[in-house]
């Protein structure tokens, strides 16, 4: 009697687990249909993003999980490794600001693969893990949630709410106040990590918008990080050319984040004064980088090691005097780290021509032309090319350089003798051919030019606000330098203005200050 009731008693538990498992399923399967509807969105599998405190949030990404945004935040990596438009992040390194503005192509966070450790190791690295949380005063309940879903190969970021002098500044300007919000909002349904998100500052958006790396860059890169490392020619120049819009500044951007993971520093030479990196508009300059550049120039102005004040955006009207000031920015180069030249956008024409004399100049040891596939801006900058091609002061072939630059007893760029050009310049071009929307095409850039130079400048500007969180000073409200006119001489570059109008140049004009050297004597009429 016993033996027949414990079997019926098995056959009703299995009945019922039977009956659980339908009924399961069945939920599963009402719960997905309103997914599949767009009522609820389905969980990302391996995203998680909870709130670690007021302002900070930690969020877990699977092995090569990304997650494009933008919006601004301070990342620190408490576990695994991360990557951020090249550069990659460890939980051996401090806090990295990082700006993803609307104005720029969206940056892209992405979960960097580990190798599976030991199973008698995952318990160690599950303490680990916790151990950071509790460091950075991550709640209990965001550690549990975080935990929950934690394995060895996942990476685990914490991103905390970011604001300093420079973006208070530039935001207190009503038409760059929504700077770091979405231009566009994506139709999706907000979810509880897109609320976690926003509490930081920063919006998730689709990948499309994040950086779009074409093969042709990719290969590019892989040979450019190659050269740079092994140095078995000497010390890499990388001369960076192409039209305006391909993309330029993303690729330099890229390329000096890259070259940070495996070397201490990279040199920068601006050449494009409409569109500088480091410094206020109008400049060729000299930088030396050792920090990840994570965001467009507004956010990152520093001083460089040399630097000339140009004096405009273009210097299609003073050729000559650009010629001369590259000159003697680039003498400042040692030639101990790998060089980064960018240069204008300016290729068609005269410009062509200019940059054929840049390149002799500068004597790069690679050269990444970008364009896209119909080379109609620009021919390829083969070595034979830039040989055979006349520039606008040196001619092609075997003659040597005709003409001296610089006026006033300045120096002389001329070939020395026995240089004459008589062989074809040795360097590797290398090919990159953009893939984003409407790459290269005029005035299809996601911002007028004008405008990203008024945002360099306002960063530049920024820093003379106060370090602690408060309000915004109008720059009237500044204490300015102050020295005796007597002191000041004044000279209006480009152009020649007469002694009596010399005012009213200046009057409501950027003026760069530069100091005289002592051997120079001062003219007695200042």
């Amino acid at each position: 009697m016993s033996a027949r009731r414990s079997t019926q008693a098995r056959r009703a538990r299995r009945a019922a687990t039977r009956g659980r498992s339908r009924v399961e399923a069945a939920w599963r399967e009402f719960a997905a249909s309103f997914a599949r509807a767009g009522m609820v969105p389905p969980v990302e599998p391996g995203l998680a993003a909870v709130e670690a405190a007021e302002g900070s949030a930690v969020v877990l990404l699977a092995p090569r999980q990304a997650l494009t945004f933008t919006g601004k935040c301070r990342l620190r990596c408490l576990y695994g490794a991360v990557r951020l438009l090249g550069f990659a992040v460890g939980s051996h390194q401090p806090a990295l600001p990082v700006f993803s503005p609307a104005t720029h192509c969206s940056l892209t966070l992405e979960a960097l693969p580990a190798e599976r450790p030991p199973a008698a190791d995952l318990r160690q690295l599950r303490a680990a893990a916790r151990a950071a949380l509790r460091a950075h005063r991550v709640r209990r309940q965001a550690r549990v949630k975080v935990m929950a879903r934690f394995s060895p190969e996942c990476a685990v970021v914490l991103l905390e709410h970011l604001d300093t002098p420079v973006t208070r500044f530039l935001l207190s300007h009503p038409p760059l106040s929504r700077l770091f919000e979405p231009q566009k909002k994506e139709e999706s349904s907000f979810t509880s990590e897109d609320a976690v998100l926003a509490s930081v500052g920063i919006v998730k958006c689709s990948p499309e918008r994040g950086l779009l790396v074409s093969e042709s860059m990719g290969l590019a890169l892989e040979e450019l990080i190659q050269a740079c490392c092994e140095e078995d020619e000497g010390v890499p120049v990388v001369l960076v050319c192409g039209p305006k819009n391909t993309g330029k500044s993303t690729f330099n951007r890229y390329l000096i984040n890259l070259l940070l993971n495996r070397l201490p520093s990279v040199e920068y030479m601006e050449c494009d004064i409409g569109q500088t990196e480091f410094t206020p508009p109008g400049c060729v300059s000299l930088s030396s980088v050792t920090e990840p550049v994570l965001g467009p120039p507004f956010t990152h102005q520093q001083t460089p090691r040399k630097m000339v004040y140009y004096g405009q955006t273009s210097c299609e009207q003073d050729t000559e005097r650009y010629l001369d000031v590259v000159k003697y920015v680039f003498s400042s180069y040692k030639k101990e780290v790998p060089l980064v030249i960018n240069t204008m956008g300016w290729v068609k024409g005269e410009g062509l021509l200019l940059l054929i004399d840049t390149i002799r100049l500068l004597s790069p040891t690679h050269i990444v032309q970008m364009d896209v596939y119909d080379w109609k801006a620009m021919a390829p900058l083969t070595p034979e090319y830039v040989h055979l091609t006349p520039g606008l002061y040196t001619k092609g072939k075997q003659q040597a350089k005709c003409k001296q630059l610089g006026a006033d007893g300045g120096e002389s760029w001329k070939a020395s003798e026995g240089e004459g050009g008589a062989s074809a310049p040795e360097y590797k071009l290398l090919y990159v051919h953009p893939e984003f929307p409407r790459a290269g095409v005029a005035g299809e850039a996601r911002v007028h030019s004008g405008i990203l130079r008024d945002m360099s400048m306002l960063g530049y500007l920024g820093q003379l606000q106060a370090p602690d969180i408060g309000a915004v000073l109008p720059l009237h409200c500044l204490a300015p330098y102050q020295v005796p006119f007597s002191a000041v001489a004044l000279r209006v570059i480009h152009t020649d203005v007469a002694p009596t109008n010399i005012m009213y140049a200046v009057n409501a004009s950027w003026v760069g200050l530069c100091r005289i050297p002592d051997e120079i004597r001062n003219c007695p009429r200042g």
